[in-house]
């Protein structure tokens, strides 16, 4: 009898410890729609796409997209607020149903993943200290040093210019490190240095250029097999496109419509 009782209690202490979203059975858009609540990863340090307002709240452009798909799909929406080095392990751990922050398909994630239609098209930009003179296209990047999150796209996209990456941990820390002369450049979307310089125009900092087309298309990844959730919100975006919803996001947080492709 203090056998089984002993097995009975190891097998709930292994339970305790799978994650809730990976305990649950079936199809990731049935669990969504059974529990009531998309359970949606995100940075929260990474503005206009999703930050804390000075009130403390939640913000940004894609945590109001994740809020609006939710609402189509008829279910609530929880936050989970993680770095951006760390958010694909909660993700691929089953500990959140998807990422939404400005993410972005790549090689790596294609063989794990599948995606959403992009809701977003952003160009990239390099910004530089006023007085930096020495980077002028992305030739010029080589043997420089980039600013950036190592694990982000855009890191690996500075790597492949031939720079040397300054790893940061947030917006902030790139602002800082381009001031001070630590780094060189970064390169971002440009939403996210529109942000920045409107909140500080005296900055010492400018764009150097920007990409001739959009670099980066903001979709919604889902676990390989996860057809029928990527149909569900495939449409959801299409409704909110159709009805100004990702565009009147989209002026809100950046000052002008990337819902679409450019002409």
């Amino acid at each position: 009898m203090k056998r089984i009782a002993a097995l009975f209690l190891a097998l709930m202490m292994m339970a305790a410890l799978v994650p809730a979203a990976v305990a649950e059975e079936g199809d990731l858009l049935d669990r969504i729609l059974a529990r009531g609540k998309i359970i949606v990863g995100t940075e929260g340090t990474y503005p206009p796409n999703s930050y804390y307002d000075e009130n403390g709240n939640l913000v940004g452009f894609d945590v109001e997209v994740a809020a609006a798909i939710a609402a189509k799909l008829g279910v609530e929406v929880e936050y989970v607020v993680y770095d951006w080095a760390s958010i694909f392990t909660m993700f691929d751990n089953g500990q959140i149903d998807t990422v939404i922050n400005e993410v972005e398909v790549n090689p790596e994630r294609a063989e794990k993943y599948d995606f959403s239609a992009p809701y977003v098209y952003i160009y990239g930009a390099v910004l530089v200290r006023a007085d930096n003179t020495d980077i002028v296209d992305f030739d010029s990047l080589a043997g420089k040093r980039a600013a950036q999150n190592a694990t982000s796209t855009w890191g690996q996209r500075a790597e492949s210019y031939g720079a040397t990456l300054v790893p940061v941990t947030g917006d902030a820390e790139t602002f800082e490190l381009i001031l001070y002369g630590r780094a060189d450049f970064s390169i971002n979307a440009e939403t996210a240095f529109s942000h920045y310089l409107n909140e500080h125009p005296d900055a010492n900092v400018r764009v150097a250029f920007r990409t001739e087309s959009a670099i980066t298309r903001s979709v919604v990844p889902a676990p390989k097999g996860s057809a029928s959730f990527i149909a569900a919100v495939d449409k959801a975006l299409e409704e909110l496109r159709e009805d100004g919803t990702l565009a009147a996001l989209s002026i809100k947080y950046f000052g002008a419509d990337f819902s679409s492709p450019a002409e």
